[in-house]
């Protein structure tokens, strides 16, 4: 088998992971939250950095996914939450596909009995998919 070939069973067995993962486009997640309507609670589960520079408003850091220190975060930012609460997460750190963090956190949240979880779509990344929009966001630390 070639590098290539091995490459793109990679990608595919990705995209089908991708094709899985319950999402919410960002327009449609952008029309929620300026609606009147309830607001899912929203957990940016990427890197520090990304979250202090911008996020969406009413986010909560919760740390990367990635990482069993970010998912501990997520574990106790969710705990109150009712389980049947609407939840999206989002990263953005990279393209949807090869998010390291995005799938540890939608399958924890599932694990703690939460029904109604998605992640927001970025193809490509949190500016391009969202702040190049002109979609809502805040810049500064991350909420406690």
């Amino acid at each position: 088998m070639t590098i290539r070939t091995i490459g793109a069973v990679f990608s595919l067995l990705a995209l089908g992971l991708a094709a899985d993962l319950p999402t919410i486009e960002p327009k449609d997640a952008a029309a929620q939250l300026q609606g009147s309507s309830a607001k899912p609670a929203l957990f940016h589960v990427g890197f520090a950095v990304m979250y202090r520079g911008k996020h969406i408003p009413a986010s909560v850091y919760a740390g990367p996914g990635s990482k069993p220190e970010g998912l501990d975060a997520l574990r106790q930012a969710a705990a109150s939450l009712p389980r049947d609460r609407e939840i999206v997460v989002y990263c953005g750190c990279c393209p949807f596909d090869r998010c390291p963090n995005i799938r540890p956190a939608v399958a924890l949240l599932k694990q703690m009995g939460f029904q109604n979880v998605r992640a927001l779509n970025l193809p490509t990344n949190f500016g391009a998919d969202w702040i190049d929009h002109g979609y809502p966001v805040e810049a500064g630390p991350a909420a406690k």
